[in-house]
């Protein structure tokens, strides 16, 4: 097969999976017993042993922390510290005592399982292309972009501040969960800047003062089980283009990040919630907070339900100029990004998200 006739017959592959509408789950639902090859992650990208592009063997651990040890002055001072540490060194960590309910937690979960197994029918009424939508089904959403392909399917919706999202922009089968879970994420999303703020050394209200959190988008991943999880990923590696993000995972697990030049197993934590430092954190605090990359893997056990939280107004409207913050700025430590927008940086970002190469790296000064 030649080459030019191989990327033809992954072309006619790929308009054919698009064209279903029925995502990774309705390939599962045929009962095949092989990754179609349009998802066939690279030789170099095999999933084995302890390098970049293998799974960690090492017995790294990424930080938990209380948040409930922040609740009187005495230990905010160690909860700040301990923040600051792991934003710095790892550019993620898992919180416990965070404020959400653990129904709540279970709810989402839930909301997202049911709109995914839902009637296709039905989520054909919500397939897109792009987040264009405030509310859309797709599976892949860099469908011409990424090569490979990953196995999952999504969902996405998008709040603000100004324009909440409508009830009936959302489907009966998460419509109320996904309400209530935005609102209690954009609640820990406010402490946990405050937090970020003074772990800066500046004053706890900068960040939000600033519109980090302006917005919210909500990524609702649903990783069916692979038949041959070795030769594809579920997600493959990249950064977030957000401020942070606020991640809900069920215990199947699968989520990897890179530290040390190894991948490091994100385990799940019952009723936590793993944080991660987004792009445009790592912009604004001149590389002082890390954008972590990640990576979720495929599993023979599934469905694997995660729901991801990015503290952003992403490509949606958003004139706010942002650059490093000018207080963490100095002769010995001068700006080491150009200012951007938002919608500026995504549109960029979202063309080559899966490529291998930093994004933000293509705004330094």
């Amino acid at each position: 097969m030649t080459e030019k006739s191989g990327e033809i017959g992954r072309l006619n592959e790929l308009k054919a999976f698009v064209s279903s509408k029925t995502g990774v789950k309705g390939l599962v639902d045929t009962k095949i017993t092989e990754v179609p090859r349009i998802f066939h992650v690279p030789s170099s990208t095999t999933i084995s042993n302890n390098k970049p592009s293998d799974i960690s063997s090492f017995n790294l651990t990424v930080p938990i922390i209380d948040l409930g040890d922040g609740n009187i002055s005495s230990t905010r001072n160690v909860l700040v510290s301990k923040i600051k540490e792991a934003a710095e060194n790892w550019g993620v960590f898992q919180v416990i005592n965070h404020g959400i309910p653990l129904t709540i937690l279970e709810e989402i979960k839930e909301g997202v399982r049911r709109f995914h197994e839902e009637d296709p029918e039905i989520k054909k009424q919500y397939f897109a292309k792009d987040f264009n939508k405030r509310f859309a089904y797709n599976t892949n959403f860099d469908i011409y972009h990424s090569s490979p392909m990953n196995w999952r399917d999504s969902f996405t919706c998008y709040t603000c501040v100004q324009d909440p999202l409508k009830p009936e922009e959302i489907p009966l089968a998460c419509r109320d969960v996904v309400i209530d879970y935005s609102k209690h994420v954009m609640e820990l999303g406010g402490l946990l800047f405050q937090i970020l703020s003074e772990a800066l050394g500046l004053d706890s209200e900068i960040l939000k003062n600033m519109d980090c959190l302006k917005g919210l988008l909500m990524l609702c991943h649903y990783y069916p089980p692979c038949p041959q999880p070795d030769l594809t990923l579920g997600i493959s590696k990249h950064t977030d283009n957000s401020f942070i993000t606020i991640l809900l995972q069920d215990q199947i697990g699968g989520l990897q990040v890179l530290h040390q030049d190894s991948w490091v197993d994100v385990t799940p934590v019952p009723g936590a919630l793993v944080v991660s430092i987004g792009d445009f954190m790592q912009l604004i605090t001149n590389d002082k907070f890390l954008s972590v990359e990640h990576r979720v893997r495929a599993n023979r056990e599934g469905p694997r339900i995660s729901v991801a939280c990015f503290v952003s107004s992403g490509v949606f409207p958003n004139s706010t100029v942002y650059g490093p913050i000018k207080e963490l700025l100095s002769d010995e430590n001068p700006a080491k990004y150009r200012d951007i927008t938002i919608p500026e940086y995504t549109v960029g970002y979202l063309a080559d998200i899966f490529d291998g190469k930093s994004h933000l790296s293509k705004f330094r000064i």
